[in-house]
């Protein structure tokens, strides 16, 4: 029977690859001990969050410093992109104000709106979701938030210590951020673009997503209005927003 500690050892072995680790359960690999460098939670566990439990894929196990409670309370993802306009920063900025008093806010810790929009949470409630190990900062521009993030907060990963920012962890770590929420707010996107992975995600598990309109000139940044072409819904106010 596998246990805890077996889907421990072969996160590590395997560096949190989701089907290899299943492939290691299935044909019950030898164990070796491991010491983990922070706290984790696996699929096992009664205090695995009950969120991700709805995945098609939940992650086996999840590493972890902050306050794992944050994911029982209401979730809120705010996404957007990595190399976002003034304005969408600013906007980023007054969606978390209308929205934090009432939900925990989820992002993907990345540079831009990401990174926006836990700053603008830290005096409330932040979680951040990797595609890395968590002892990796990356970008490394956002070194103080993770120290913020990682003592008063919440960082997740299911990628054990020393795992590298590969480009196909991104996407695949997105599905947490759409499972951790209850509503996701696209504040600006490239119509291409790793925030189309987490509306995919949260539209597969009927969560609802928002999106502010951009500038018709804004050619590069066409995704949110891509989105609400489709159905999204359109945020058109900041009263819109706090009634979410």
């Amino acid at each position: 029977m596998t246990t805890s500690t077996d889907i421990l050892c072969y996160a590590v072995r395997h560096q949190g690859d989701w089907s290899r680790i299943a492939q290691a359960i299935h044909s019950h690999e030898p164990v070796e001990p491991v010491i983990s460098r922070s706290p984790w939670v696996t699929f096992l566990d009664p205090d695995y969050p009950a969120c991700f439990r709805k995945l098609r894929y939940p992650p086996w196990i999840l590493f972890y410093p902050g306050d794992l409670s944050l994911l029982d309370r209401p979730c809120a993802a705010v996404v957007g992109s990595r190399d976002a306009t003034m304005q969408a920063l600013r906007n980023t900025t007054a969606v978390v104000n209308a929205l934090k008093e009432r939900y925990v806010i989820v992002s993907g810790l990345a540079r831009g709106v990401d990174a926006q929009a836990h700053r603008a949470a830290l005096d409330k409630g932040t979680v951040g979701i990797l595609g890395c190990g968590i002892d990796r900062v990356y970008p490394r521009e956002n070194a103080a938030l993770f120290s913020a993030m990682k003592k008063n907060h919440l960082v997740i990963s299911e990628y054990p210590w020393q795992t590298t920012p590969l480009p196909g962890h991104f996407p695949w770590r997105n599905r947490l951020i759409a499972a951790a929420a209850s509503v996701v707010v696209v504040t600006e996107a490239r119509e291409k673009s790793g925030t189309m992975y987490t509306v995919d995600e949260a539209l597969s598990l009927s969560v609802p997503v928002w999106c502010l309109p951009t500038d018709f000139s804004r050619k590069d940044h066409c995704g949110c209005n891509r989105l609400i072409h489709q159905g999204a819904g359109i945020l058109c106010d900041l009263q819109q927003v706090r009634e979410l």
